[in-house]
């Protein structure tokens, strides 16, 4: 029988027990329809809704009383712990899928879609920042009257440049340590160190102050190194044939391994939500006061969100694809919820790699080449935050800005974008940057920081889901591409067994009869 004749047959004998168990049983249910079935396959989904909720419901019901800063901290602890958990698996996810990601493909289709993924993110950077820039000037959420003494803030001012930060990336890129790379970030830090200076014509010595800038190392994974190490190391990895295979099999089980514990730690979800939610709530002063001085700002910024993820992400979607993109967007509502209430694109990586594998069946081999690269380099929804901000403190400060210093303000927040890291509140910084490109005064940046806790989650949702539709688009372009790999990798297994068929013909193997008669005297 030849392998095609057993296949149908073992397919048809299934069916036929299949029939018999139906058959035995014909009172019992098989599967749940209707709403229950809807419930039990978003049962997670739900129950992080509920989490939202309660947190909101929790935090705004005790902000009256007001609770002690020790209630506070106990609130929000589980919350803790479950951001805790979820930094711990990004550092293996992010190498074992890269490395394992990037070596199931040959170095040209490497290239090809490293190239295709970073025109992707650099169109969508700069679409952000130019609909933020559109959504400023067209609502004008800046009023003069607003002045930065009015909310009182504890952070300090931090001298940085577009050029410190751009000079920081390409240090952080070429890690020198990949081992210092896992718990620490390089950075340009200015001090002020005292200088003493001879004087020619009076004799005497004198000191100055002088501020320097110095490489310093601060605390933080230096993810985008490591990045650029596992890329590198993985497409070497898939040049080196058979002898390779093993270790490419290693970083896929730690993937695989990893990928089963965030199948438990997932279910976490609607606690820590409704816990970093409730903590939150209850840790802002004056929030009626920051949401009455700063609404328009706050407003601009969400309606810039929601008309990239309702309209132009989806155009985007049909455009390549020509599929309902809402189906698509609506099976990344968990990963979504999840970024909002962590903040952070790095820490819902884990959710967001089984959300496009799993339920949405995006190639393997592309989420685990976009989705880490994505989550450090592409910041849509920092780009939008950046530039309405950037125009916003123009207007607070009644400084008109031309077509040419708004062009400026797109491509400031562009780069901008691309240096920021995954971490909360980093476009704060960056905020500085733009200012000083434009020369728009930068005290009045304060104002932001009593309400980027809540900014921040609506512009992550931009972020995290920018990458899961690059990851689409980029699977669509590379379909070509994929294939031809894979009919490389099933020659290569096909010869590889003939080989191995060719090294153990019946005629070459020889029986010791000698050897055989000797044992049974």
């Amino acid at each position: 029988m030849s392998n095609d004749d057993y296949l149908f047959a073992q397919m048809s004998s299934d069916t036929a027990d299949a029939k018999v168990e139906c058959t035995e049983q014909p009172g019992e249910n098989k599967e749940l329809t209707g709403i229950r079935k809807w419930v039990a396959e978003n049962l997670l989904l739900l129950l992080t809704l509920l989490g939202v909720a309660v947190g909101a419901v929790v935090g705004f019901g005790l902000r009256p009383l007001p609770p002690s800063k020790s209630t506070i901290i106990l609130l929000s602890y589980p919350g803790e712990l479950f951001m805790r958990i979820l930094k711990l698996i990004i550092l293996p996810l992010i190498m074992s899928s890269l490395i394992a990601g990037s070596a199931s493909l040959n170095a040209r289709l490497n290239g090809r879609i490293a190239l295709r993924t970073f025109l992707y993110f650099l169109a969508t950077s700069v679409i952000n920042a130019v609909l933020g820039v559109i959504l400023a000037v067209l609502v004008h959420p800046g009023d003069p009257g607003l002045k930065a003494d009015k909310i009182e803030s504890e952070v300090q001012k931090r001298s940085a440049s577009v050029l410190d930060s751009l000079l920081d990336l390409g240090r952080n890129v070429v890690a020198d340590n990949i081992f210092q790379a896992t718990f620490q970030q390089a950075h340009t830090d200015y001090v002020n160190v005292t200088e003493r200076v001879f004087n020619e014509t009076s004799g005497v010595f004198y000191t100055i102050d002088v501020t320097m800038a110095v490489i310093k190392y601060r605390s933080g994974t230096n993810t985008i190194g490591i990045v650029v190490f596992c890329l590198a190391f993985g497409t070497i990895l898939g040049t080196l044939g058979q002898k390779a295979k093993i270790v490419i099999e290693f970083f896929s089980v730690i993937f695989d391994v990893v990928m089963k514990m965030v199948t438990g730690v997932i279910w976490l979800t609607p606690i820590g939500v409704s816990s970093v939610i409730a903590g939150k709530i209850l840790s802002v002063n004056n929030i009626a006061l920051v949401m009455a001085q700063l609404g328009w700002f706050i407003a601009t910024v969400i309606i810039g969100v929601f008309i990239y993820q309702l309209v132009i992400m989806q155009a985007i979607y049909c455009l390549f694809l020509r599929k309902n993109p809402f189906k698509f967007y609506l099976g990344l509502v968990q990963g979504t919820l999840t970024a909002f209430a962590t903040a952070s694109t790095a820490a819902a990586l884990p959710v967001t790699f089984t959300l496009m594998e799993d339920k949405l069946k995006i190639d393997s081999r592309i989420t685990r080449f976009v989705l880490p690269i994505g989550c450090n380099i592409n910041m849509d929804g920092t780009a939008l935050f950046v530039a309405v901000a950037s125009v916003f403190f123009a207007q607070t400060n009644s400084i008109y800005l031309g077509v040419g210093e708004l062009i400026t303000v797109c491509f400031a927040s562009t780069a901008a974008s691309f240096s920021s890291a995954s971490v909360p509140s980093a476009a704060l910084v960056l905020i500085l940057m733009v200012l000083t490109a434009i020369d728009i005064p930068d005290q009045d940046v304060f104002l932001l920081f009593a309400v980027d806790w809540l900014v921040d989650r609506f512009r992550t949702t931009n972020n995290m889901l920018g990458d899961c539709y690059a990851a689409a688009v980029v699977e669509k372009l590379s379909k070509k591409e994929l294939m031809a790999c894979d009919a490389i990798l099933f020659q290569e297994s096909s010869s590889f067994d003939n080989n191995l068929q060719k090294d153990f013909e019946p005629s070459d193997i020889v029986i010791d009869r000698g050897l055989n008669n000797g044992a049974t005297k």
